[in-house]
Formats: C-alpha cells, sequence, structure tokens
C-alpha cells in the first residue's frame, strides 16, 4: 500500500497528514527547515512493520495553515495540533516521533496531554523541560531563555536563536538565494559536512564551538557566512533537495521561524510543568556529530530526573542533524524496536 495524502481539519487548522499503513497510530513530527517529506523512509517501513503511519506539515509549513500572528506558533498551539490530528484520524493515542523542532513539540505534547500519547520518541534534541531547546549551561531552561541567549553568544554577536527570532535579516538572507541557502545548511550540518570540517567532540570545550560556529552571527554579518558550501551527500540527490526548496518558495519563512520568537514565552507558559516529570514511556535518537545531540549531553545525563519512564537513547556514530534521512535503516529499526516495547 502507498502513501496517500490528506487535509485534516483540527480545530479550524489545516494540516496536511500522509498517511501509510494499518494499526497502532504512529505520529511522525517534522523540523526547520523541512516538511512531512522528511519521513519518505520511515512511512513504508512503519507501515510494513504492522503500524499506521502518518507523518504531517506542521503549522506555517508546506500546505498546512499558515498564519501572520507569531503567537500562532507557540508551543501550546503546536502540541494541540498533535491532540488535534490524532482526533481527526479517528484515533484515542498515539506514539509520536519528533525531530528537530519536531522534538520539543512532541516531548512537549506528551508533557501536557499524556491522556493522548502512549509513547514518545525525540530524535537531535533530547528532552529539555521548559527550555524546549536545552542549550549548555541552561539544560532545563532554568535561567530566562532570552538573557541566557545572550550569555552564550558572547559580546558582539548573536545566538542564532535570537537571530531568526527577529524576522527580518534572516528572511532577507534567505530570500537573497533560498535555493543556496537551503542547500548550504543542510550540508553545513550533515555527518559528512561536520566530518569534513574537522568537527571533533573532543576540540574544544562548548562556548568556544559554539561561538565560532554558524550558531553565532556577528552583528552586520549573515549567518551564510559561516555555512559550508553545499557538496553533494549520498543521502539526498537534487530532486529530493528540490522538493524542500519548491516548498519553501511557495510557504516562505515567517511561520517556521516565529516557532524561534516564541521560546521565551513558551518557556514562560511550561513553567508551572517544571517540577512536573514527563510521564509516558520515551526514547531518544541522537546523531554523534549533531550538534543539538552535543550540547544536550546534560539533558541526556539527567534524563532519569526528569522522565518516569525512559527507555533510554542510541546516538548513530558518524551521523550528523537530519538523523532519519541520514540513516533510514538505523532509525526505522530503532523506532520499530520501541514501538514493539510498547505492545
Amino acid at each position: 500500500m502507498s502513501a496517500t495524502e490528506r487535509f485534516l481539519d483540527v480545530d479550524g487548522t489545516r494540516i496536511l497528514a500522509v498517511e501509510q499503513g494499518e494499526g497502532p497510530l504512529v505520529l511522525l513530527v517534522h523540523g526547520f527547515p523541512e516538511l512531512a517529506y522528511s519521513w519518505r523512509h520511515q512511512l513504508p517501513a512503519l507501515a510494513a512493520a504492522g503500524y499506521r503511519a502518518v507523518a504531517i506539515d506542521q503549522r506555517g509549513y508546506g500546505r498546512s495553515s499558515k498564519y501572520w500572528n507569531p503567537d500562532a506558533y507557540r508551543i501550546d498551539h503546536l502540541a494541540a495540533d498533535l491532540v488535534g490530528v490524532v482526533r481527526a484520524l479517528g484515533e484515542e493515542q498515539a506514539v509520536i516521533v519528533g525531530h528537530d523542532w519536531g522534538a520539543p513539540v512532541v516531548w512537549s505534547a506528551a508533557w501536557l496531554h499524556p491522556e493522548a500519547f502512549r509513547g514518545v520518541v525525540g530524535m537531535s534534541v533530547p528532552f529539555a523541560g521548559q527550555g524546549l531547546i536545552g542549550v549548555p549551561g541552561n539544560p532545563f531552561g532554568e535561567k530566562p531563555l532570552e538573557d541566557y541567549q545572550r550569555e552564550l553568544s558572547g559580546p558582539g554577536q548573536d545566538f542564532y536563536h535570537a537571530y531568526w527570532s527577529k524576522l527580518d535579516g534572516i528572511i532577507e538572507e534567505i530570500e537573497a538565494d533560498l535555493a543556496g541557502w537551503i542547500a548550504d545548511i543542510m550540508y553545513s550540518v550533515s555527518g559528512e559536512g561536520l566530518a569534513a570540517a574537522g568537527f571533533t567532540l573532543d576540540a574544544a570545550d562548548p562556548l568556544t564551538l559554539i561561538r565560532g560556529s554558524a550558531l553565532c552571527i556577528p552583528h552586520g554579518t549573515r549567518m551564510r557566512e559561516r555555512f559550508m558550501p553545499a557538496q553533494p551527500v549520498p543521502w539526498l540527490s537534487a530532486a529530493e533537495l528540490a522538493v524542500y526548496v519548491e516548498a519553501f518558495e511557495r510557504s516562505g519563512f515567517h511561520g517556521a521561524l516565529s516557532y524561534y520568537r516564541n521560546l521565551p514565552a513558551d518557556q514562560a507558559m511550561l513553567a508551572p510543568l517544571a517540577k512536573t516529570k514527563l510521564a509516558v514511556p520515551a526514547y531518544f535518537i541522537g546523531g554523534e556529530y549533531d550538534v543539538a545531540t552535543w550540547w544536550g549531553a546534560e539533558e541526556r545525563a539527567r534524563a532519569d530526573e526528569v522522565i518516569a519512564d525512559y527507555r533510554g537513547e542510541t546516538v548513530l556514530p558518524g551521523c550528523g542533524h537530519w538523523i532519519q534521512q541520514e540513516r533510514p535503516d538505523d532509525t526505522n529499526r530503532l523506532l520499530i524496536d520501541f514501538l514493539r516495547g510498547l505492545d
């Protein structure tokens, strides 16, 4: 059975769903700058293993609804979308899997709505509680994010979360060469790109690496100036890359970048849950060369403190940020093993 597409009405928000297979529901949630298409290798594998696999375009992306007000992209709305998708599909519960920004969305959805989810897998970004995207020195958002972003980047620079959240300079630099920007960021944080750059976890302390990388943007410059020019990678053909480029040529980046704009508001909204453990069974998949996996070392080491039923982690050797695309077979095996452990 091949994948089918349809639009779901989720409390007035249009969500594109790509579905394959029958059985217990598994909901796949992409990150930035991606789409439901990012799960093209997982849909058939999960279907063959006996699951109903559904990948969505999150709001602000692809063919799902776009909103001009950045408040529409707060974490409570994103988490509620996942609950609404489960209901719109006629189900009571699902296992949710998220990568990149999809990871804090699924972690938060499971944290806020444990009755709707019987398991959660975060990829790339570990569970960081009210911090959403935990960073070195502030693993669970204990400090105000806006203050800590300035501390993290150091003088004369902006941390990329802050740079992206302004919704001006970043959009201008992307729109100047959208296809080139997407190609460059895909390569620059891939396993191949980081290996070619000589990235090593033992090279320096986290702050030194972060401040000298594309994660920090010196004032008056553009983020892309610290990217590596794109080179071919074996896991992303020119035709596959074109799917992302064409989608963002149509949608623009306002919605996708608004997720970052809401981080301080999200932290405040989630603060009442700070002392409540994530209750549902949880698993983490990371990449050796994935910066979010690397800088999330403290969250990963302390996962049992904040997750009641933590089933562990796997960090894939040589893998960069785009985990389910760079290592599809490994990702599929790990997801199916986790799912079978819940049955």
